[in-house]
C-alpha cells in the first residue's frame, strides 16, 4: 500500500481537509501519516485513519523528512502558505529539500495534490 505525508502551514489547514474530504474514497486507499494538528484535523474531518506524528514545528516536519530519507513515503502532499512567514522555516525548506532529493511526487498546492494523488 503507497503511503503519504499530508502537512499544511496554519493558514492552509482547511484547504487540505477540504481537499481530503473531496478525495476520502482515494485517500482511503493509501495508509496515511500527518503532522499533528493538520492529520488530527483530517481525520476528524474525514474520518480517515492518519498516523499522527509531531506538530511541525515540534518535530513532525523533521519525522516526515526521516521517513522519505528511510524510504518510508511514496508522495508528500503538502500544502504551503506562501505569504506567511514561518518561525521553523528552516525545518520546511529541509523538507521540500528532501522530497526533493529522494524524488518523490511533492504537491504544494490543490492542484498539484490531485495531480500527484491521479498519478498513485
Amino acid at each position: 500500500m503507497k503511503r503519504i505525508g499530508l502537512v499544511a502551514h496554519d493558514e492552509m489547514k482547511d484547504e487540505m481537509v477540504a481537499f481530503a474530504q473531496t478525495h476520502r474514497d482515494r485517500l482511503g486507499a493509501f495508509t496515511l501519516f500527518g503532522t499533528g494538528t493538520t492529520g488530527g484535523r483530517v481525520s476528524e474531518g474525514t474520518g480517515l485513519s492518519v498516523t499522527l506524528l509531531k506538530s511541525g514545528p515540534r518535530g513532525g516536519d523533521a519525522q516526515l523528512g526521516a521517513m522519505i530519507c528511510e524510504g518510508q513515503l511514496d508522495a508528500l502532499i503538502f500544502f504551503v502558505d506562501p505569504l506567511t512567514a514561518l518561525p521553523h522555516d528552516v525545518d520546511v525548506k529541509a523538507l521540500v529539500r528532501l522530497a526533493t532529493l529522494y524524488d518523490i511526487p511533492l504537491a504544494v498546492n490543490r492542484s498539484t495534490a490531485e495531480a500527484v494523488l491521479a498519478s498513485l
